[in-house]
């Protein structure tokens, strides 16, 4: 019976319900009542013992992994699919005309007037590599990848609110309190680094994403799985080095001392967020020497800085892609990037025009040199690199000063890149005017199935009961994107 085990800190665990069922069905009595109460003890102590282990390796995988890291490259507030990725004619051919109703009927937007106009793309386009992928000419770097990566061009999602739909992408869920992705696979597989966090949060651009640190959140996991942000420049973490006079044996002592305090309580109490204690004092502890040598970029040649367009001392979001490339080969599982912002509505700032060419400018040399340095360095085949936003754009225009477009999440345009991902590959298509997918859609939970499946998860299966049900990352629904893989 597939529902009557749940997934416990690398191991299954019958679950209650399965065991009430077992016990009506047999038509026991109150003895029986008396043993389920007592396997449902045992059960609670194996979770509790599982989850009280120091972040390492868990090898249960349900299917053979492709990968072991993710690198996801977030592009916060939705790039604009129609001036990056999807060249549509027929939409210049209509500009400033109204589109059809029959196919506006029953969408929402979030900003759009009933009378808003068709707006066409003033970008240009070329067809680059063997697989012939779009692309205009804002992103001249990614000529480079075109053939090394798998384009999703039929992305959909449920919501159309910054805060709620980067939570969906990052969550599976459009309010906070549930785990985000990395929590999820860092709770599932546990992470090879012995002196940095397994999930780890890097941020660039003028301002922190919407919805803050509930993006990166363990929401009901235990904490230890949540991502902790570092800092590109400067300290990693504040507060991060010991006092002036404390020496590295005194922290030492510090550090065994109140562990073993930490340890006496637990013992006395079996509360799981005490071990978590206990791992994150390890944790500050290795970092104290790790978090220094993984931020010295001068330890890179100049043709890897100058691959990426990295500046040493700078903070930026070609430093955190190499930073990411640092993290993975230190053994880290899960890496996010925020890079702000994405959201062109048009007015001040916010354009499809000054502003998207130069935050196009700020990614695109970095990103495609990613992939490339992990390649060539032989971690591509077992790193998976997402990027994209929490939706796209609009094929109307809002009419404000300037140029822009409001949110759509019916139809926009992601890419993978790695391990078991195929190369070059154009999947989903959307219709002439870019409204609609009609040709291979892939959904958020569809995404998060298949990024659980390459890492050696069945996506069903890595559940964590919370106020009596079972949750996962998909939710109710998602499919592993059979047609994408290698």
């Amino acid at each position: 019976m597939r529902d009557s085990k749940r997934y416990v800190g690398g191991r299954f665990v019958e679950s209650n319900s399965a065991r009430r069922e077992f016990l009506s069905a047999s038509g026991l009595g109150i003895g029986a009542m008396a043993l389920q109460a007592m396997l449902a003890q045992d059960a609670a102590a194996i979770g509790a013992s599982q989850e009280a282990k120091p972040l390492g390796v868990l090898p249960a995988f349900h299917v053979p992994p492709k990968v072991k890291n993710v690198i996801f490259l977030f592009m916060a507030g939705g790039p604009s699919q129609l001036e990056l990725f999807e060249d549509k004619p027929l939409l210049r051919e209509y500009h400033g005309k109204l589109p059809p109703e029959s196919i506006t009927q029953g969408r929402r937007f979030a900003f759009l007037p009933a009378d808003a106009k068709l707006l066409g793309t003033k970008r240009t386009f070329q067809r680059y590599g063997d697989s012939g992928m779009e692309l205009s000419g804002l992103l001249p770097h990614h000529q480079k990848i075109v053939d090394k990566v798998c384009w999703l061009r039929g992305m959909k999602t449920d919501v159309f609110n910054h805060g709620p739909a980067k939570l969906f992408m990052n969550c599976g869920f459009q309010t906070p309190g549930r785990p985000s992705m990395g929590s999820w696979v860092t709770y599932g597989l546990g992470s090879e680094s012995k002196d940095l966090p397994g999930f780890v949060v890097l941020q660039s651009g003028p301002r922190g994403p919407r919805a803050g640190n509930t993006l990166w959140s363990a929401g009901f996991l235990p904490s230890r799985y949540q991502g902790v942000p570092l800092r590109s420049q400067g300290s990693p973490i504040l507060d991060l080095e010991n006092p002036a006079g404390v020496t590295s044996s005194m922290q030492r002592s510090f550090v065994d001392a109140t562990n073993a305090m930490n340890q006496l309580r637990y013992e006395e109490t079996m509360d799981p967020e005490i071990q978590t204690r206990i791992a994150a004092y390890e944790t500050a502890f290795a970092m104290q020497s790790s978090a220094p040598e993984l931020m010295r970029l001068n330890d890179e040649t100049p043709e890897t800085l100058e691959l990426y367009g990295a500046e040493v001392g700078k903070s930026s979001f070609a430093n955190n892609c190499l930073l990411a490339r640092r993290l993975v080969e230190r053994g880290v599982r899960f890496v996010q990037l925020y890079h702000t912002d994405w959201d062109h509505h048009g007015g001040k700032n916010a354009d499809l025009d000054e502003a998207l060419e130069k935050v196009c400018a700020e990614v695109d040399q970095a990103s495609a040199a990613l992939v490339l340095d992990l390649e060539r360095r032989g971690l591509l085949d077992e790193t998976l690199v997402i990027w994209g936003g929490e939706f796209g754009r609009t094929p109307m225009g809002e009419p404000r000063d300037t140029t822009g477009r409001d949110h759509h999440v019916d139809a926009f345009t992601m890419w993978l890149a790695g391990g078991g991902i195929s190369k070059g590959k154009l999947f989903g298509k959307t219709d002439d005017l870019g409204f609609s997918v009609i040709e291979d859609q892939v959904h958020v939970h569809d995404l998060h199935a298949t990024v659980l499946h390459l890492l050696g998860i069945d996506h069903e299966r890595l559940t964590y009961r919370f106020q009596g049900r079972d949750f996962r990352l998909t939710d109710v629904h998602g499919r592993v994107v059979q047609e994408i893989l290698a």
